[in-house]
């Protein structure tokens, strides 16, 4: 039996944290998911009351685990995480719960079975259900369009956060993964797909978090810049 670990990378959660991660402990409890796991908290430079928050969380809770770093970055989060991860596959998602947890099985037995070496949530693969504003629709649809005529992918989402990897996928991928931020999940995928392991989309429910403190301007422009830099350099090419 595989077994699981399950990242949440936090800045400034204090509130989210003792809201939500009971709401997951108790989703993979009650046997969804039907391979060992673990919960591990990855606070990148949170300077609220994160630490405090799931500390407690850890003291309360099993198969909880807690860890800190020094930068800011989903990128840092994950890239710390996974590399020190001994279960045999990785995943993460986003701490404000806004994919259904009820597509985590599934996106876990794509990798767990062995015929997908990375696997991805995407609110935009048919049979997706999504609740945003129509500026977010734009830019995700958009984006995704950049994606697939920029580098040639077949991705439909390249950035929802909802993602799982084997270990040895992991090893491979991330030393080539130079992003620290949220372009990570685009390079992590692109460099997944043209590295010739098999990517699956699993269709997810999304909705928006109003809540939500990502700057969307400065979150758009560091894509594009991601996007170049690829399209530049083809580290695929370069191996």
């Amino acid at each position: 039996m595989p077994d699981v670990d399950v990242v949440l990378p936090v800045y400034n959660e204090e509130a989210d944290l003792p809201r939500n991660v009971p709401i997951l402990h108790h989703f993979l409890s009650s046997d969804a998911l039907p391979y060992p796991w673990r919960i591990l908290i990855v606070d990148n430079a949170s300077t609220d009351g994160t630490p405090v928050a799931a500390q407690k969380l850890c003291a309360e809770l099993s198969h909880l685990d807690y860890m800190r770093i020094p930068q800011k970055g989903r990128g840092h989060a994950l890239k710390a995480s996974w590399s020190q991860s001994k279960a045999d596959i990785v995943s993460y998602m986003d701490i404000d719960l806004s994919t259904e947890l009820t597509a985590f099985s599934a996106l876990i037995r794509a990798v767990a079975e062995g015929e997908f070496a990375v696997a991805t949530g995407s609110r935009l693969a048919r049979g997706a259900q999504t609740a945003r504003s129509p500026l977010r629709e734009v830019l995700s649809r958009g984006y995704s369009f950049l994606v697939r005529r920029a580098l040639g992918s077949r991705l439909s989402d390249a950035q929802c956060g909802f993602k799982a990897a084997d270990r040895e996928a992991v090893q491979r991928l991330l030393p080539l993964i130079k992003d620290n931020n949220w372009f990570f999940d685009t390079e992590l995928l692109i460099l997944a797909e043209k590295s010739g392991l098999r990517v699956a989309e699993i269709p997810v429910r999304w909705r928006e978090d109003p809540d939500s403190t990502v700057d969307i301007r400065k979150t758009v422009v560091e894509d594009l810049r991601g996007l170049w830099r690829l399209r530049r350099d083809q580290p695929w090419r370069q191996r």
